[in-house]
């Protein structure tokens, strides 16, 4: 099984507003970059399709080393606060609905498929991958080729 680095970083300019993400991935001496973005979305929505955009270019199962500066993604994942979310009816708790349902499942759904290891990097904290992604997700805002957000705006 092959060992891949990714690096992902979502962003937003408003928070509801246009939101972009951006995915460095890393195998020996290769290197991929992705980005795209939505003209009204939400930060955490961001950050978690850039994790699902970088494992759904994976064309085979892979060990993932997966950094994010993302402790709403990191956190929901190693501490089991989405696959609790999802066996509780997508509840967080009695009386709140879990956010951006149709990404976590997107999401679980990979991770059946890739062996990922969640690890938690701060923002903005001169780590060179974790900054080149927030410089395309950013880009990506600025981009007049947005596109619409369908699952955020019927929510």
């Amino acid at each position: 099984m092959k060992t891949i680095v990714i690096y992902t970083d979502g962003a937003c300019s408003g928070n509801p507003g246009a939101g972009g993400y951006g995915v460095v991935m890393l195998y020996g001496t290769a290197r991929k970059e992705l980005s795209g973005g939505y003209r009204k979305t939400t930060n955490n929505r961001m950050e978690v399709l850039a994790v699902i955009k970088g494992l759904e270019a994976l064309k085979e199962p892979c060990a993932v080393k997966l950094y994010s500066d993302s402790k709403y993604v990191v956190d929901a994942i190693e501490k089991g606060w989405a696959k609790k979310w999802r066996s509780q009816g997508w509840m967080r708790n009695n009386k709140e609905k879990a956010s951006n349902v149709d990404l976590w499942e997107r999401l679980l759904a990979l991770l059946e498929i890739h062996h990922v290891s969640f690890i938690w990097v701060k923002g903005h904290a001169d780590n060179p991958e974790n900054e080149r992604c927030d410089q395309l997700a950013r880009a990506a805002i600025q981009k007049n080729t947005l596109e619409n957000d369908e699952n955020y705006e019927t929510m």
